[in-house]
């Protein structure tokens, strides 16, 4: 019986994906791509699940897409059908972004599928020997999920331009130079870490995370004037929420606050 390539579990509000293919280096057939997304839509639709985190088994995270299993979908130029509930990994296909919180944890090489799904997830944590590549102008292609728009948001014009047209490797130093990662830590401790941060950000209250990081979305995607113009509409579908008292209530007796969700 052939082992998952990629594994979903859950630890208590907190869902893991692991891509499990270390002897091709976590290289992403279509295949796993869509069960991805099937696990990004488990973690949208359930309410018990609060964050998620996508790691990898072995030395690499991934050494990008394999190509070949790719080139039908390439020369066509579209992705085949979603599966029904899931979500998009490139968070580029609306009515499919997943709503919850999603850190990255990368070791070793993370290349091209690797970086451009870290660069549509929320927070991104680095072992101390990653290196990042968008090696698609070295194989006749261009990043088609999403890096051109993303990279130069994150690291500015000229620095994503060095890296998209070259197809160098960056370093995990200057990646978090550059703020494409949040926290670099030594080669193993990523995955620990960002059940750390999963943890402290499952603790909080569930519907403002997700408000949060829909506000924050909104100003991206269309513009500060409409995110502005959207906070307090969206302030106002919390407020009744059970967490809002709950918050209160805690803020008053000086504890942490217990959230439901609700």
């Amino acid at each position: 019986m052939n082992e998952a390539k990629i594994l979903v579990e859950r630890h208590g509000s907190i869902l893991t994906i692991g891509i499990n293919r270390p002897a091709k280096r976590n290289a992403i057939d279509v295949e796993m791509f869509f069960e991805m997304a099937t696990a990004y839509g488990v973690l949208d639709q359930d309410p018990e699940l609060r964050v998620g985190i996508v790691h990898a088994v072995g030395d690499h995270f991934c050494a990008g897409l394999d190509l070949p299993k790719w080139q039908d979908i390439i020369t066509n130029g579209r992705m085949p059908e979603y599966p029904e509930g899931s979500c998009d990994p490139f968070a580029m296909a609306d009515g499919r972004i997943c709503r919850k919180p999603i850190i990255f944890a990368v070791q070793g090489i993370c290349y091209t599928f690797g970086v451009e799904t870290m660069l549509a997830a929320d927070v991104r944590i680095a072992a101390r020997d990653t290196r990042f590549a968008q090696l698609e102008v070295k194989r006749g292609i261009f990043p088609f999920g999403g890096a051109t728009v993303r990279l130069v948001h994150e690291i500015g014009w000229g620095h994503a331009m060095r890296y998209l047209l070259t197809g160098d490797e960056m370093s995990a130093e200057e990646a978090y130079r550059l703020g494409l990662v949040q926290e670099l830590v030594e080669p193993g401790q990523q995955l620990d870490r960002a059940m750390q941060l999963a943890s402290s950000i499952a603790a909080q209250a569930p519907l403002a995370v997700q408000a949060t990081l829909a506000s924050a979305r909104e100003s991206l995607r269309d513009g500060e004037d409409l995110a502005f113009a959207g906070l307090f509409p969206r302030l106002m579908q919390l407020s009744g929420s059970e967490d809002v008292k709950e918050g209160l209530q805690a803020f008053m007796e000086r504890r942490p606050g217990a959230f439901a969700g609700r």
